[in-house]
């Protein structure tokens, strides 16, 4: 008996995680009839890429001639958080004068860097309220503290810094 009872909530168990099935989501250029893989360079021109391809997803901030493609492939399970499983940059530089392709970068996901966060913050000078000012602070149009003469934000009555 202990060992049926065991199998069902076994059995069970691999049901509900079977049942799960990862939820895929797409963002950015989806290629439909044509891979920005498939840009040769010296062959395409900026008229014919953006015929083929259309809009680029970005254009570089500092050199207008490089036009870059990008998409990536969420997967979500049940609960869990979502997991990028695939991302694909296509990057398309032109030449200047012709604007014919001079070179195609094709990125990945194993390409990318993963960039440490740094949560420090920034100190700022003003002063904090105590909770009998917060409280009381709100009654009436004036506050509790004395308005501050000088106009210098952030100091105190009598603070001589």
């Amino acid at each position: 008996m202990l060992k049926r009872a065991a199998f069902a909530i076994l059995l069970a168990g691999a049901a509900m995680t079977g049942a799960c099935a990862p939820i895929s989501s797409y963002s950015g250029f989806q290629a439909i009839e044509a891979n920005p893989r498939d840009v040769k360079p010296g062959e395409d021109s900026k008229a014919t890429v953006r015929g083929r391809l259309g809009s680029p997803s970005a254009v570089s901030a500092f050199d207008t001639n490089v036009w870059i493609y990008m998409n990536q492939i969420k997967e979500t399970v049940a609960f869990m958080r979502p997991v990028v499983t695939r991302r694909d940059i296509t990057v398309i530089t032109f030449d200047q004068e012709t604007e014919a392709v001079k070179t195609v970068d094709n990125l990945t996901l194993a390409d990318g860097k993963v960039i440490a966060f740094n949560g420090r913050e920034t100190p700022t000078r003003g002063r904090e309220l105590t909770v009998l000012e917060q409280l009381i602070g709100s009654i009436g149009t004036g506050g509790v503290l004395p308005r501050d003469e000088e106009g210098v934000p952030g100091s105190r009555p009598g603070d001589r810094r």
